[in-house]
């Protein structure tokens, strides 16, 4: 992601350089920027505040450690480049027009960038909220999410076809459990991990006279977590 923002910096920098370029080069004719006088200096301030905010929100964006986090913060880069477009026009029409009161340039900018700045911070915390509850899920998720890596794994270990058919039985029964788990469950999932270890001995050792018995314990064991995981709900 650094290498990104990099490239995002130098973007950034041209677009400021030539916003100074246009207001300082440009002459100081009738229907260009009124220089220096009315409300001039207030837009010019606001405009590059908003760049400056415009960088600092896109910098913790891109401080993000993988796309998936960067993807809970895009919403403030692109909030965060509304408000620098916006600042920019309200702002450009104040440095423009003739005589205008120096505080009412400063009231309307600050408006638009106030309305930006608590977008920004309304976004980030949704993003935050939105983070936790994928994290969450994800904790929630891993018990039967691992279980049924292990389960497909198992099917190729075994030995005979006898036991295949057992292990798909296993494979299939784990597959499609609810995912979902809770602290209520451990005790279930604790016995149903005791018993699918004690299903992968007699699979890998080719014990086939336990796998038949050892695979009715398991998907017991699953049904019955099954079960007490829909009454949680």
């Amino acid at each position: 992601m650094k290498k990104t923002f990099y490239s995002y910096i130098v973007i950034w920098a041209i677009l400021l350089a030539l916003f100074n370029v246009i207001v300082f080069v440009s002459p100081s004719e009738a229907g260009s920027f009124s220089k220096f006088g009315g409300a001039f200096w207030s837009g010019y301030v606001f405009i590059t505040l908003a760049f400056v905010g415009q960088l600092t929100v896109s910098f913790f964006a891109f401080k993000a450690e993988n796309l998936e986090k960067f993807f809970y913060k895009l919403p403030l880069v692109r909030i965060s480049y509304t408000g620098l477009v916006l600042t920019l026009i309200f702002s450009a029409l104040c440095m423009a027009i003739p005589n205008l009161p120096n505080w009412v340039g400063i009231i309307l900018c600050f408006i638009i960038l106030a309305l930006s700045a608590i977008s920004v911070v309304k976004a980030n915390l949704a993003g935050d909220a939105v983070a936790a509850v994928d994290e969450k899920i994800k904790t929630q998720t891993f018990f039967i999410k691992s279980l049924t890596v292990d389960a497909n794994t198992l099917m190729a270990k075994a030995k005979t076809e006898e036991a295949k058919a057992e292990c798909k039985k296993v494979y299939e029964a784990i597959r499609y459990s609810d995912p979902m788990s809770s602290d209520a469950l451990s005790s279930a999932e604790a016995s149903i991990t005791l018993k699918f270890n004690e299903f992968s001995e007699a699979v890998e050792n080719g014990v086939d006279e336990k796998i038949a018995e050892l695979s009715k314990e398991v998907m017991i064991l699953i049904e019955d977590r099954n079960k007490k995981c829909k009454l949680l709900k």
